[in-house]
C-alpha cells in the first residue's frame, strides 16, 4: 500500500496481498456466482440420479470410487462429478474476492466454453436435435448446457482483463525469483510429462490404433458423433482435453510468468481422483498380479503410478505456502 500525504509517503504493505483489488471485486464475485450456480445444477443432477436409481448415500460413494461397481447412480460420470467439486471449490474464494482464484476459474471457463461449442456444432446436426427433444427431460439437460456457456462467458469477460500479477515500481510484473520459481517448474515438468503420457496412451487407444483418426477427432468436437445425448463427457472429449491442458498448464508453469497456482491445484486434484478410480479398479480386478505378464500391463502400471504420485507432488507443491513460487514474501492461499 503506497500513500501519499504532504509529501510523506506511506508504504506500508497490504494488509491482505490475497485479496484482489476493490475495483475488480465485483468481477469475481460475478465468476464466483456463476461457477457456483452451475456446480450446484450439477449437483442436483447427480442428487436426482441417487433418487430415482434407487440407491442410498452410500451406494454414490461407494460409485464414486469403485468403476466396476454397477451401483444405481445412472447420472453423469467421474469427470463430471470431479468438476462439479471444482466449481463449487473455485466459487467460494472468487465470492470471496481471493485473486488466486482467477487462474483456476479461467481454466473451468475455457473448459465450459469448449464444450458449449461442442455442443453447439452437434446441435446442428438435424437427428442429433430430435435425440435431443426425445431425451428424458431434455428442457433441464438444455437449460443445465445454456448455464455452463452463460458461466463460461461470465467468467472469461469478467476475469481476462483483470491482471494477476504483483507489480513493482517500475509497473511491470514482478518476476518469481530464484528458488520460488523451481516449484513452479517442478509442476510444470510433472504436467508436461503426465500430458506426454496421457497423449501415448490416446493414440494407443483402440479407436485410433486401427486408423480412426478422423472418427476420433469428430467424437472429439461434434456431440452428435457419439449418438447419444447428455451431460456425461464421451471417452474421445475427455482424453483431448486432458492433454491438451496437461500440456498447455505445463507450459505456462515452467514459464513462471504468471499465477497458473490455482488452476494446477484444480486440474491436479481433478487428475489425482480420476487416478486413484484407476488405483481402485486395478485392486478389485486382481490387476495387479496380472499386471506384470505382458509390457503394456507394465507400462500401464507404471504410468499409473506415475500419475499418482505425481498429481499428489503437484496438489502439494500448489496449495499456497507462505514463500511459494508466486505471491511474493508469502504465498497466496485460496482461503
Amino acid at each position: 500500500m503506497v500513500m501519499q500525504d504532504d509529501g510523506a509517503v506511506d508504504i506500508r504493505p497490504d494488509p491482505d496481498p490475497g485479496r484482489a483489488d476493490p475495483a475488480h471485486r465485483g468481477r469475481y464475485r460475478a465468476a464466483g456466482l456463476c461457477l457456483g450456480l452451475l456446480g450446484l445444477a450439477m449437483a442436483g443432477w447427480t442428487v436426482r440420479g441417487v433418487a430415482q436409481g434407487g440407491g442410498g448415500v452410500w451406494d454414490f460413494v461407494e460409485e464414486l470410487f469403485h468403476p466396476t461397481f454397477p451401483g444405481a447412480v445412472p447420472v453423469l460420470g467421474p469427470y463430471e462429478w470431479a468438476f462439479t467439486a471444482a466449481f463449487l471449490g473455485v466459487a467460494g474464494p472468487a465470492l470471496a474476492g481471493r485473486r488466486a482464484a482467477r487462474a483456476a476459474a479461467l481454466l473451468l471457463g475455457w473448459v465450459l466454453l469448449v464444450a458449449a461449442l461442442r455442443e453447439a456444432v452437434g446441435l446442428c446436426d438435424a437427428a442429433y436435435r430430435a435425440r435431443y427433444v426425445t431425451a428424458p427431460e431434455w428442457g433441464w439437460l438444455l437449460a443445465t448446457r445454456c448455464l455452463g456457456l452463460v458461466t463460461a462467458l461470465v467468467v472469461l469477460g469478467a476475469l481476462l482483463p483483470v491482471g494477476d500479477a504483483r507489480r513493482g515500481a517500475s509497473g511491470e510484473p514482478d518476476a518469481p525469483p530464484g528458488a520460488r520459481r523451481r516449484p513452479s517448474r517442478i509442476c510444470g515438468v510433472l504436467f508436461l510429462v503426465m500430458g506426454v503420457v496421457q497423449l501415448a496412451w490416446t493414440v494407443r487407444g483402440p479407436m485410433l490404433a486401427f486408423g480412426h483418426l478422423g472418427r476420433f477427432l469428430r467424437a472429439a468436437v461434434d456431440a452428435s458423433a457419439t449418438g447419444t445425448v447428455g451431460l456425461a463427457a464421451p471417452p474421445e472429449f475427455a482424453s483431448a482435453g486432458a492433454v491438451l491442458v496437461l500440456l498447455i498448464l505445463g507450459a505456462l508453469a515452467w514459464g513462471a510468468r504468471c499465477d497458473v497456482r490455482s488452476a494446477l491445484l484444480a486440474y491436479g486434484a481433478v487428475q489425482l481422483y480420476l487416478t486413484v478410480r484407476s488405483v481402485v479398479q486395478l485392486a478389485v480386478t486382481d490387476y495387479f498380479n496380472r499386471s506384470l505378464e505382458t509390457p503394456q500391463g507394465a507400462l500401464w502400471l507404471a504410468t499409473t503410478a506415475y500419475g499418482l504420485a505425481a498429481m499428489t507432488s503437484v496438489v502439494v507443491l500448489s496449495s499456497g505456502r507462505p514463500g511459494g513460487p508466486y505471491g511474493g514474501a508469502r504465498g497466496e492461499s485460496l482461503r
